[in-house]
């Protein structure tokens, strides 16, 4: 059984980092944007890596792809967008608003094994899904490992005496 130092203290600082936190989202709001309108939006991703190719799903929903801004450069990966608030009714009218709008930017740093021109994009059911293709030479190769010592020789030209 581990021993563990009780801190009286540390309940404390995880209150005041959330405090912050809030405090931080509050200040990255516009000037003229209403609270109860938007908030920071920052779509979650999913990034996964095969023998082929790295892909990237980041959801999205309620955008519609010519809204979606995705760029590669110096092996940085870009995604930006703006998911707006549909104004029809009036926001004294609203009971909650828990759904996160406003416009994100997303960068991630990819390697150098990267294609930059093999990047596909697509759109389905507010997922978007990047492909980043892995160039041949940094995808992996089978290699034949030769059984017994005169098989190796054989290969290398060396005759056995």
């Amino acid at each position: 059984m581990a021993i563990t130092r009780w801190d009286p203290f540390r309940d404390v600082l995880v209150l005041q980092n959330r405090m912050n936190s809030l405090f931080q989202e509050f200040n990255r709001q516009g000037e003229g944007e209403s609270a109860l309108t938007t908030a920071a939006f920052v779509p979650p991703v999913d990034i996964y890596e095969d023998e082929h190719k790295i892909v990237l799903k980041l959801e999205v929903p309620g955008m519609k792809e010519n809204e979606l801004d995705i760029q590669l450069d110096n092996n940085v990966l870009t995604v930006k967008g703006e998911r707006r608030f549909e104004k029809e009714e009036k926001e004294e009218n609203f009971h909650r608003i828990e759904r996160r709008y406003g416009s994100f930017y997303r960068s991630f740093t990819v390697p150098n094994t990267v294609n930059q021109e093999g990047v596909k994009a697509s759109y389905d059911a507010g997922v978007l899904r990047v492909e980043l293709e892995k160039r041949a030479e940094a995808r992996p190769k089978q290699i034949k490992v030769a059984v017994g010592a005169s098989s190796l020789e054989a290969g290398m030209g060396v005759k056995a005496a």
